[in-house]
């Protein structure tokens, strides 16, 4: 029994490594009869793919991608949303600590994600915007896709519930809500509830 077992098993082996086979042929086979006008064909349209990419780089780089910048007032933010599709906002408070600590994480990932937009506002400076979007708590990140704010991440909760977090925690999170790409074996799916901050576990933050 245990024998015929095995030697089933090994046909079925040998079948699928014939199929495998088989299909490698056949896109050998492509490759070789291809013709010179369809090599060319080919070429065209990946240099059409590289040059369509670099204009758009060159483009995102105009708006201000790939570093990371502050926005005066409001105008300016909302010139920001319509110019990118992806954007980033920090809404922070002179002298607040931990808006600090997210300045130095957005310098990481505007150099390391041009595709997206990354920027930060005085709330002081932005009443409208403060009151729109609900910010209560500074620092509030706001995530910004397609002019339409689709997730906030209020003080540190969701970064581990402290100051020392790495860049790739954040990363992690702002991915989640598909602002920017990272390989996805790194994001947990994202919460659709997202918890304020307490006061009284964070010092630095600040009711707005």
């Amino acid at each position: 029994m245990a024998a015929n077992i095995q030697q089933a098993f090994g046909e079925q082996l040998l079948r699928a490594a014939q199929v495998v086979e088989e299909q490698l042929d056949q896109e050998m086979n492509k490759l070789e009869n291809l013709e010179e006008d369809d090599l060319e064909v080919i070429r065209r349209q990946r240099m059409e793919q590289m040059k369509k990419a670099q204009k758009d780089k060159i483009e995102m780089l105009s708006n201000g991608h790939g570093k990371y910048e502050e926005v005066a007032d409001e105008k300016e933010f909302f010139d920001a949303t319509k110019k990118s599709d992806r954007v980033v906002c920090l809404f922070y408070l002179p002298g607040n600590f931990r808006c600090k600590i997210v300045d130095k994480h957005f310098e990481i990932l505007a150099r390391r994600h041009v595709g997206t937009r990354f920027i930060h506002i005085n709330a002081e400076k932005a009443h409208f915007l403060t009151n729109r979007l609900n910010i209560r708590v500074i620092p509030t990140i706001a995530i910004i896709v397609k002019q339409q704010t689709c997730d906030y991440i209020r003080g540190f909760d969701e970064l581990g519930g402290k100051d020392e977090f790495t860049t790739e925690v954040l990363e992690n999170r702002l991915a989640r809500s598909e602002v920017i790409t990272v390989e996805k074996k790194h994001v947990a799916p994202a919460k659709k509830k997202i918890i304020r901050s307490g006061v009284d576990e964070y010092d630095n933050e600040e009711d707005w």
